[in-house]
């Protein structure tokens, strides 16, 4: 398993713009990217889930290359990917391992408290498990 980064950092407007996403997409999966500079978050990229499914999640692929060509042109690194679980459950799911897409960053799982939208940072690693990462709302960029 990878070495696990000491956390992602987001301002609480990145923050503030995944929620917003995922509160928007449901009850469907939404999905995304996060481009930053080591664990320093840049920009937030929703990408569509073209499943439209509660469950499961695939990227539009001209979505996701161009947010890939997008990082690479402004000298920054995909260092997330986000989905959400609308179903409320906080950890990586099996479905998430079988369809395990980007092994080896992190993925920022959105699930829903009764009262509210939460997220949580894993490293996954193909059929390895995942570590935990620490989300961190930062104030500075």
């Amino acid at each position: 398993m990878s070495t696990l980064p000491p956390g992602l950092y987001l301002t609480r407007q990145q923050w503030a713009q995944m929620e917003a996403d995922v509160a928007s997409k449901a009850p469907e999966e939404a999905c995304g990217f996060v481009v930053g500079a080591g664990p320093h978050t840049k920009l937030i990229i929703p990408v569509t889930n073209i499943l439209h499914d509660a469950f499961r999640f695939r990227m539009d692929p001209e979505e996701e290359l161009k947010a890939f060509l997008l990082a690479e042109e402004m000298g920054w690194d995909i260092t997330a990917v986000y989905h959400s679980h609308p179903n409320g459950i906080s950890a990586p799911s099996i479905t998430d391992y079988h369809e395990l897409t980007f092994p080896g960053i992190i993925y920022l799982i959105w699930f829903q408290d009764p009262t509210q939208w939460r997220c949580r940072g894993y490293i996954m690693e193909t059929h390895a498990g995942a570590g935990e990462v620490p989300v961190i709302i930062s104030t500075e960029q």
